[in-house]
This record gives structure tokens, C-alpha cells and sequence, in this order.
């Protein structure tokens, strides 16, 4: 078989400065921890796809009914992921044509809701995204937003709030779903609720995603209206998005993403997102999604010890840490331990007193480094490193040493050996 995909030879012969910047890249993955939550190591196999001769074809449409000719292949590698999809997660119908999780949310609303209408969504300094009704985004700008948060007491959803705020206001779509919030999120109460007012229930999974893939983590498909989720986190497919719904509302969302939305879909990354959808249903990715969650519980108890853990744990991958009790903020913190390679983001915590620019907390994610092969002794090492990088003076002998412990730890466990990437 031949394989007419991308070659690293040719890349660096015609444009060296920027193979230079990817090679620079696979290094600093190979040297630095890398525990950005909403961030993974995608394996060869969706590489290559994304990077494929199918990133030339123009399939505008749906699989036998396109606006261009020549699109046999093309068909077939999206068939495959619509079904791959709905097997998966045991969806009635599945649009793997959003370039983005942003698009994704932006064709269910408008699958659903016209300008003006009322959604219900978890707050953003809550937990929740940009798209759920930030007025800087498409979501406040076009809906009128109701947020719902967390409790003060426990830090999780509280859903009397979103109980009470539904039957006050009555909207047309309740979102369930954050970027911010390790904890499992009670689809079963959403749809109750969204029942109970006549609203559609819409389940934004893009971070949990690929734990659900792995059985590690509740599926809001059988709740939910609609599930929208990206499909680079711990699903570890290339960037992008999808849409699974029911059946009454397929055509709907076909329409807000072709031709309400988007024009052409980017079939090199549709083919990636087959080969990732085939990669999750093997039974080593539901292995590995448990040991996700096993590896941020690990991390999580190692940080209690110094940092206060926003809602006592995580049941997730992700984690939220409040850093003040050591004396730093965000900004701070999150610059303090890039110094020493550790990669990760300032982040708000509920009720945050600081700005944005620089809250209280930070945020963590166990998915990329569990794909490099750690396990729960390795984030126990971790925590310590976290924790000696947050409190060494920069440019300090001991911060030199955590550095160097880092670049051993992640030399053991690299992203890519090379040749992979």
C-alpha cells in the first residue's frame, strides 16, 4: 500500500524555519509536563489521517448527496465516523462536520433556538465555557442568557438553583456541560428538569467526551437532545468537533451546520476523527480512560496537601486548584511553574474574588501524560514537583533542581519518541 501523506523530508527541505518550529514543538512535549486539561497527545494513526490527501477535496453536503463530484472516498471515511459515532455512544444520529467545539454549539443552538431566545447555562466563572453565554461570544451576543453555578458550601452544581432559575424563566434550551468542573454532572436531573419546563436539553461533553468513550464517565446520550463535544481532549482524536442528537432533531442540525453555519467540512480531519472513534472503541482506550480518572485523583490528593482542591477532588480528568493558600495567584503561579516545565493554566474558581487576568486558582488535566504512560506513582511525583515549583524562588537552586527532576520524570515518558511525530 502506498501512502501518499506528508513527508518530513520535503517539509524541511522547502520550508526549514518551519519545520524548525514543529521540531521545537515535539521537543518541548518531550521535555515538559504537559497538563493542560483540554490538551492530549493524538497518536500517529489520526496524525497521518489529518495530515492526508483528503485535506485537498471540497465535499460541501452529506454523504451521497454532495455539491461536487469526486467524492467516493471522502463518503466512505465520513460514513465511517458518523457510525463509528453513533455506535459508540449509542446516538440516533451523528454530524462529524463541525471544524470546532465552538461551531458545534453555535449549529445546536440554531438547531433549536432563534435570536433572542432564552438559555440556561452554567456561569463561566462557574466552570463553564465562553459558548454557554459569555457576552463576548456568539451565545450572549445573539441569546439572552440565564446562568446557574455552584454551591458555595460543596462547589458543585446546585440543582435546585437550576431547577428554580428553569420554572422562573422558562427557556428554550437548558445546557448542561464546563470546562471547569472535575466533577460527574447529573444528566439524568437535567432532562427532568428540561422535561419539566418544556425545554430542549442540550449536553456539552467536550471535556469528558473521551472518558465516556471509555465507559469512565456518565453518557448524557440517552438524556440529552443534543451532545456536542470536541474531539481533540481525551477522546485524543485531531481538533475539531461533532454533533450526536436524536432522531427528530437530525435535520435540523445537518441544516445549522451546512449550509447555516459552515461551508466545506475538512475532510482530513473527518478522517482523523474516524480513525480516533475506531482507536476508542478498542478495550485499551477504555483502560485508559479509567486510568485518566485513577491519575487525577492521584494528582489531585498529592496537591491537597499544600493547595485547597476545588470541590475536595474530581471524578474526572480534570482538576481546579485554589493556589492562594500558598500565597500566589494564577498568573503567578502558572509562570512560576513553566519555568521549572510543568504545563498548565491560571484558571477562576468559583466565587473568585481576583480577575480573570489573574484569578485564584489553576487548572490541571491528567489525559496527555497518562497517554505518555504514566500512572498513579508518577502523579504522586508530580504533586511534589507542583508543589516544590510553586513555592521555590525563580531562577533559585531549588527551582533548577525541580526543572531537572521534571525533564528526568517526562524523559522516561516522552509524548512522541522520535520517528512518531
Amino acid at each position: 500500500m502506498t501512502f501518499y501523506g506528508p513527508s518530513w523530508e520535503q517539509l524541511a527541505a522547502t520550508d526549514p524555519e518551519v519545520a524548525d518550529a514543529i521540531d521545537g514543538e515535539v521537543e518541548r512535549l518531550n521535555s515538559k509536563l504537559q497538563l493542560i486539561a483540554s490538551e492530549n497527545f493524538a497518536s500517529p494513526a489520526v496524525m497521518a489521517a489529518t495530515g492526508s490527501v483528503m485535506a485537498n477535496k471540497y465535499a460541501e453536503g452529506l454523504p451521497g448527496r454532495r455539491y461536487y463530484g469526486g467524492c467516493q472516498q471522502v463518503d466512505i471515511v465520513e460514513n465511517l465516523a458518523r457510525d463509528r459515532a453513533k455506535a459508540l455512544f449509542g446516538a440516533d444520529h451523528a454530524n462529524v462536520q463541525p471544524h470546532s467545539g465552538a461551531q458545534a454549539n453555535m449549529a445546536a443552538y440554531f438547531a433549536v433556538a432563534g435570536h433572542g431566545d432564552t438559555v440556561l447555562a452554567m456561569s463561566l466563572p462557574h466552570g463553564g465555557h465562553l459558548t454557554h453565554g459569555s457576552k463576548v461570544s456568539f451565545s450572549g451576543k445573539w441569546f439572552d442568557i440565564v446562568a446557574y453555578g455552584v454551591g458555595k458550601d460543596d462547589e458543585l452544581i446546585d440543582m435546585d438553583e437550576v431547577r428554580d432559575l428553569a420554572k422562573e424563566h422558562r427557556p428554550r434550551i437548558i445546557l448542561a456541560g464546563a470546562s471547569a468542573y472535575p466533577r460527574v454532572i447529573d444528566f439524568a436531573g437535567f432532562r427532568e428538569i428540561a422535561d419539566e419546563v418544556g425545554a430542549v436539553f442540550i449536553a456539552d461533553v467536550a471535556h469528558y467526551i473521551g472518558l465516556i468513550a471509555g465507559g469512565a464517565y456518565p453518557n448524557p446520550v440517552p438524556f440529552a437532545d443534543i451532545v456536542t463535544f470536541t474531539t481533540h481532549k481525551v477522546l485524543r482524536g485531531p481538533r475539531s468537533g461533532m454533533i450526536l442528537c436524536k432522531a427528530e432533531h437530525a435535520a435540523a442540525v445537518d441544516k445549522a451546520v451546512f449550509p447555516m453555519m459552515q461551508g466545506g467540512p475538512q475532510m482530513h480531519s473527518v478522517a482523523a476523527k474516524a480513525v480516533a472513534l475506531k482507536e476508542a472503541a478498542e478495550p485499551a482506550f477504555r483502560d485508559y480512560a479509567h486510568q485518566v480518572v485513577a491519575n487525577a485523583r492521584a494528582l489531585a490528593a498529592g496537591l491537597a496537601d499544600g493547595l485547597r482542591v476545588v470541590s475536595g477532588g474530581t471524578d474526572s480528568h480534570l482538576i481546579l486548584a485554589d493556589v492562594t493558600p500558598e500565597g500566589l495567584f494564577g498568573k503567578e503561579a502558572e509562570t512560576r511553574l513553566d519555568a521549572v516545565g510543568v504545563v498548565l493554566n491560571k484558571n477562576a474558581i468559583p466565587f473568585d474574588a481576583q480577575p480573570p487576568a489573574n484569578p485564584s486558582g489553576i487548572r490541571l488535566g491528567s489525559a496527555a501524560e497518562t497517554s505518555a504512560g504514566m500512572g498513579e506513582a508518577e502523579m504522586r511525583v508530580v504533586a511534589d514537583l507542583i508543589m516544590r515549583g510553586l513555592r521555590a524562588e525563580p531562577g533559585s537552586g531549588e527551582a533548577e533542581a525541580v526543572r531537572a527532576e521534571v525533564a528526568e520524570l517526562v524523559g522516561r515518558f516522552p509524548a512522541y519518541p522520535r520517528g512518531q511525530a
